[in-house]
């Protein structure tokens, strides 16, 4: 297991992230959509990915409507000052006009009620789910700031934001004198490169950690799902994130072909593709299963060569979208010349 700096900070994260959205009771909130694990699997799966070298685990104040973080601290239990806890602020499981959203009442209230789940006194990496368009981000940078200066929260990352909004947020961060966000979680998988135009080059430029979310697109990534075999499990009754499937199929043609060359599955080859992707700090693997997470696990041990990466960038290459079809101008190059030949 490999270990980089969570953007620009002294904080190390394995290069593999363990997610905690599957952990539920079986009849479960999200038991029926996800999966759920139960408390003695979830127990199970922390410790396979602690042997393993992972030091991160991602949870949400809303998977599985909390019960997701009670089953992490419980499985942590007293290996807690060892692990670094991330969770997320913004969805809620309540109905009141003041429950969802980074207000700070929302945010005051939110923290300490994961805190109080998790069963511990300060969280490692606290992310803003999604951008709140109802609350100025000057509110929610302030009382994020105030969790770091109380001792409460160690670090402030964001999740499913766009790149004018990170943006925008970095330059108010900095020009409050507040706490910066020092990671992005997003969406990228072999199927899903649409961050790769904006939100990857808009991280690397400020200096953000990323990490990665649903790098198996919903299990459609794992080698079960084929033109001739549409597969069971999640993706039958909870399409997300979407895909397109007739490309999709064309990648997995090609996961097949790399994975048989290297004796290991098609998940492992996915996962390897994008830990070689550069911009990605760590990757969050979840699953339902310990064979499951055995198998993801085991993702840092490939190395893909150079032709195996181009022929996976060949087959799940996206179109551009503007500005960026318009070709980048060369010194001593004219504006006719830039087109005349396209």
């Amino acid at each position: 297991m490999k270990y980089f700096p969570l953007g620009n900070t002294g904080l190390y994260v394995s290069q593999l992230t363990l997610g905690a959205m599957t952990f539920d009771e079986p009849d479960g909130a999200f038991a029926q959509m996800i999966g759920g694990t139960g408390q003695e699997l979830a127990n199970r799966m922390v410790d396979l990915a602690l042997d393993a070298g992972v030091n991160m685990i991602d949870t949400a104040n809303v998977y599985s409507a909390g019960v997701s973080e009670v089953m992490v601290g419980k499985a942590l239990g007293n290996r807690r000052k060892d692990v670094l806890i991330a969770t997320k602020v913004y969805n809620t499981f309540g109905t009141g006009m003041n429950d969802l959203g980074t207000s700070r009442l929302a945010i005051m209230r939110e923290v300490e009620a994961s805190l109080k789940r998790l069963n511990t006194d300060w969280i490692d990496l606290y992310q803003v789910h999604n951008f709140d368009v109802t609350t100025p981000l000057e509110e929610t940078l302030r009382a994020l700031d105030d969790l770091v200066r109380q001792g409460k929260v160690r670090y402030i990352g964001l999740s499913n934001f766009a790149a004018w909004q990170i943006a925008k947020a970095d330059g108010l961060a900095r020009l409050l004198g507040t706490e910066r966000f020092c990671s992005v979680q997003a969406y990228y998988s072999l199927v899903g490169r649409d961050l790769e135009q904006e939100i990857i080059p808009a991280a690397m430029d400020l200096g953000l950690g990323t990490l990665i979310w649903s790098p198996l697109a919903g299990g459609f990534l794992t080698g079960k799902y084929t033109r001739d075999h549409a597969g069971e499990g999640r993706r039958a009754n909870f399409q997300f994130p979407p895909v397109n499937l007739e490309q999709g199929y064309n990648i997995i043609d090609v996961l097949n072909e790399i994975a048989t060359a290297h004796e290991a599955s098609v998940a492992q080859i996915a996962l390897a593709w994008l830990l070689h992707k550069p911009g990605v700090t760590s990757v969050i693997v979840g699953a339902r299963k310990e064979s499951q997470l055995v198998d993801n696990l085991k993702s840092v041990e490939i190395e893909l060569s150079a032709d195996e990466m181009a022929k996976l960038d060949e087959v799940s290459a996206v179109p551009p979208q503007y500005p960026h079809w318009i070709p980048p101008a060369q010194r001593g190059e004219t504006l006719l010349s830039r087109f005349s030949d396209r």
